[in-house]
C-alpha cells in the first residue's frame, strides 16, 4: 500500500477563527491548525501578536493530501475567504497581524498561486486590484488551544462574530 505524500499550505485571511471552518472537511485535509507567520518573535502568544509589535500575521496551516485535494484548489477556496483587495487587514480587523497572503511552501505552490491570483484580477469579480501578496513561507507558531478549531468549540460565539464582522455579507456579494 502507497503511503500518503502530504504537504502543508498556509493562508493569512484575517482572523484565523474564520479560516479553519472553510477546509476543514474538505477531503483529503488531515489538519488545520491557528496560529501565527511572518514574524521575529519567536513562539509568539496571542497578547503578543495583538500588540502589532511581532510582525506576525494570523494565519492557519493545513496538512493536506494533493492526490485527494489539490494546491491549486486549496487556493480557490482561499480566494472565496478573503477580500484580496484589502492591505491593512480583513473585513472590521484591520492591521498587519490580520493582512491576506498566501505563503508558498516550494517553487510549485508559488507558481499556482501566482496563476491563480492573475486569473482572478482579470475575472473582473472586483473593481479593485488583487493585493494579496504571496510570500515563501516562514516558520509558523501553532496558536493557544482554546483558538483551534473555535468554530465548534465556541459555535454561538464564532456565528456572532463572523456575522457581525462583515465577513459573510462580503462573501455573499462577491462569491455566491
Amino acid at each position: 500500500m502507497a503511503e500518503k505524500k502530504l504537504e502543508q499550505a498556509t493562508f493569512a485571511g484575517g482572523c484565523f477563527w474564520c479560516m479553519v471552518k472553510p477546509f476543514d472537511s474538505l477531503p483529503g485535509i488531515e489538519s488545520v491548525v491557528s496560529g501565527y507567520t511572518g514574524g521575529h518573535v519567536p513562539n509568539p502568544t496571542y497578547e503578543q501578536v495583538c500588540t502589532g509589535t511581532t510582525g506576525h500575521t494570523e494565519a492557519v496551516q493545513i496538512t493536506f493530501d494533493p492526490e485527494v485535494f489539490p494546491y491549486k484548489d486549496l487556493v480557490e477556496v482561499y480566494w472565496q475567504q478573503t477580500d484580496p483587495t484589502d492591505p491593512n487587514g480583513q473585513f472590521v480587523d484591520q492591521g498587519n497581524s490580520y493582512r491576506p497572503a498566501i505563503f508558498y511552501h516550494n517553487e510549485e505552490q508559488k507558481q499556482i498561486a501566482e496563476a491563480s491570483k492573475k486569473e482572478l484580477g482579470e475575472s473582473g469579480r472586483f473593481k479593485k486590484t488583487i493585493i494579496t501578496p504571496i510570500e515563501p513561507a516562514q516558520p509558523f507558531y501553532a496558536a493557544e488551544d482554546y483558538h483551534q478549531d473555535f468554530y465548534r468549540k465556541s459555535s454561538t460565539h464564532y456565528k456572532r462574530y463572523r456575522s457581525a464582522s462583515g465577513r459573510d455579507n462580503f462573501l455573499g456579494q462577491h462569491w455566491e
